[in-house]
């Protein structure tokens, strides 16, 4: 996956850190094959273009004990952007959701929701979910195993 306007250096940054986040600039420039300083200020560079949106720990949730996995279709009863508005923030309310997505199909959106078991997910349904606003109905799908969950593929580029 190439992003044209980025530069060979600047790929190799991000495909650096996407694989290790808290790497030094100095081991960064060293790897990139350009001195510190420039490392640095391409590296603000990129996170001032919001390119770079943040750097966050990658937790496990089965050793936290949250290993209850659904997608949820979503149908609203309105489609209009204020409906829509009112639906995406309260979305981003519910911590239980870990994503949620707009879809172009015969549902409205796609929520992916973690929790730590059928009882707490069936709860987070009932009291969460559902009284979400213009929420017409929902169809639940459990997933069984994680084949694979990752950010952006690496390495950016080539």
């Amino acid at each position: 996956m190439g992003f044209p306007d980025l530069d060979r250096f600047d790929q190799a940054i991000l495909s650096i850190l996407s694989e290790d986040g808290r790497i030094s600039v100095a081991d960064l420039a060293r790897q990139i094959g350009l001195s510190k300083s420039p490392t640095q200020a391409r590296l603000k560079r990129l996170e001032a273009e919001g390119i770079i949106t943040g750097y966050r720990a990658m937790l496990d949730p089965i050793r936290l004990g949250l290993d209850h996995v659904a997608f949820v279709e979503v149908r609203l009863t309105d489609t209009r952007e204020k409906a829509l508005a009112e639906f995406n923030a309260a979305v981003r309310r519910i911590a239980e959701i870990e994503q949620a997505h707009m879809i172009a199909s015969n549902f409205d959106y796609l929520l992916k929701v973690r929790t730590g078991s059928m009882s707490e997910y069936r709860a987070v349904l009932a009291e969460k979910i559902s009284s979400l606003p213009h929420v017409a109905n929902t169809s639940t799908f459990v997933a069984m195993e994680a084949v694979k969950e990752v950010g952006l593929p690496g390495p950016v580029g080539t």
